[in-house]
């Protein structure tokens, strides 16, 4: 079954589908073997794992080459960031191809100007809606793949308002996209408001210490939500561990301890060693017999 298939199974089930963020084949590898139904590829950890901040610096090209290291690397799908399709509609025509062509089940395109930026951040722009809705429209029209997930979300609530987000958000779906996506709602009564408006499923963008409230999964689960996303849980997870074993190291030349009785192959294991050492062998024979 193909990941695109495989997500649209999972959103049809009714429990909410959490994705937590990961940003190369590492992270998503431990997001699938935590036992995680679905990764999500966040933007900003991408854009940060190259130096940048999440400022839309990142290219299509660098973003679609990620996104493929990450669908490779597991067997779950895999949901991805696309910022704002990168272009006009023609841009965004290519760019659900590409991501599509690298077995991503889905991705998300906003209607941020260009370069955009976190959608957590204050100074945002948006494009106007009939832009946005030509770009979904182009998104739709692009795939190849029916099941391929083309999510809307719109950055409206911070800068026009929150009756224009749900506006934008619907016009998004009658337009053919699968999920709405209405970013960075500032309080607990828009929270509960989004799934209630929109004529749709709807994605929450779970960011703490963002302009959203904090929510468990029960409760958006609760509230009509469909599916999550984590995009900081390993990034911030692992900036700390990092900072704190590199100062370990810098006060007492010692590393800090890794988990007991592991060994660098038990490491190796979880990214596909014994698989490759298996083809290795079969080779190996294979040689023997007819050499």
């Amino acid at each position: 079954m193909k990941s695109s298939a495989k997500l649209r199974a999972l959103l049809n089930k009714p429990d909410i589908v959490v994705a937590p963020g990961a940003y190369d084949g590492i992270t998503a590898r431990l997001v699938e073997q935590a036992g995680f139904p679905a990764v999500y590829m966040t933007g900003a950890g991408t854009s940060m794992a190259r130096g940048f901040p999440d400022f839309g610096l990142l290219s299509m090209s660098e973003m679609v080459e990620n996104a493929g290291v990450m669908a490779r690397s597991i067997d779950v799908p895999l949901i991805s960031d696309a910022d704002t399709g990168y272009g006009n509609e023609l841009n965004v025509t290519r760019s659900v191809r590409e991501f599509e062509t690298r077995g991503v089940a889905g991705i998300h395109i906003e209607d941020q100007v260009s370069p955009k930026r976190c959608g957590h951040l204050d100074g945002k722009v948006i494009v106007s809606q009939d832009e946005f809705i030509s770009k979904i429209r182009a998104a739709v029209a692009a795939r190849r793949d029916p099941d391929f997930l083309i999510i809307a979300r719109t950055d409206a609530r911070a800068v026009t308002g929150f009756d224009d987000a749900i506006q934008r958000a619907n016009a998004a779906l009658k337009a053919g996209a699968d999920m709405a996506f209405v970013e960075a709602v500032q309080t607990a009564d828009e929270l509960a408001a989004v799934p209630l408006r929109v004529e749709g499923p709807c994605l929450l963008n779970v960011v703490p210490g963002g302009k959203t409230p904090r929510i468990s999964m029960g409760e958006a689960q609760s509230l009509g939500y469909r599916l999550a996303i984590h995009p900081g849980v390993l990034l911030g997870a692992v900036i700390v561990a990092a900072d704190q074993a590199l100062q370990k190291l810098k006060e007492t030349g010692a590393q800090a301890n890794i988990p007991q009785g592991a060994t660098v192959m038990d490491t190796f294991r979880r990214f596909g060693a014994d698989e490759w050492n298996a083809l290795r062998r079969r080779f190996a024979e294979d040689e023997q017999r007819h050499g």
